[in-house]
């Protein structure tokens, strides 16, 4: 199995979580200020330069005002149409 940094699920991920950003109204700065963080922490996320943990995505979601549920049934449902590409 490859390492999971470069995986398409990986890719998928981040784009998810931008895109819930996004439609979440937040910049990077607005976000990192929520989670009590620097914006580069966002900013290494987007990117893929940071991994996270389920902690940090579940805090992520709350800011988001998502459900952890709900983002990862957000998240399978693109890695299933990924798939069937």
């Amino acid at each position: 199995m490859s390492k999971s940094l470069y995986r398409p699920e990986t890719t998928i991920l981040l784009k998810l979580i931008k895109e819930c950003r996004t439609e979440a109204g937040l910049t990077q700065a607005d976000f990192a200020k929520a989670l009590d963080r620097p914006q580069s922490f966002v900013s290494d996320i987007e990117r893929g330069s940071r991994r996270l943990d389920l902690v940090q995505l579940r805090d992520i979601c709350a800011v988001l005002g998502l459900s952890l549920i709900d983002f990862v049934t957000r998240y399978e449902q693109l890695v299933a149409e990924s798939r069937q590409q």
